[in-house]
């Protein structure tokens, strides 16, 4: 997976977000400016089947806390985390090196 940002995203990767539709955390780890997902792709959102809630964008890939899963959320159904603290979830080791006041971040690679 490539990670992609979008300048009108109102969340980035990084940031930890709650789900109002089905209440709970996640960490965001990459967003796409439209739909771009499947009906066969996992998705803790009933909203990634609806046809209609496909048009609006922007949609974010989502480390959920306190399991193995992630879910592909439409933003209208985010909103900034309130409750604090890391996202147990065995995959952010592999997307993130830290968590700061402002939410996960991703480490620096260079090639020597």
């Amino acid at each position: 997976m490539v990670l992609l940002t979008d300048e009108t995203a109102k969340f980035s990767v990084g940031q930890v977000i709650h789900n109002t539709l089905l209440d709970y955390r996640g960490v965001i780890i990459d967003v796409d400016p439209q739909f771009q997902g499947t009906h066969s792709m996992p998705s803790a959102s009933p909203a990634a089947h609806d046809p209609a809630s496909k048009k609006s964008g922007p949609w974010y890939h989502v480390l959920v806390d306190g399991t193995a899963d992630w879910a592909y959320v439409a933003e209208r159904n985010l909103e900034p985390d309130s409750e604090g603290g890391p996202i147990d979830h065995p995959d952010v080791i592999d997307y993130f090196d830290d968590l700061t006041d402002q939410g996960y971040h991703r480490p620096t690679y260079s090639i020597n």
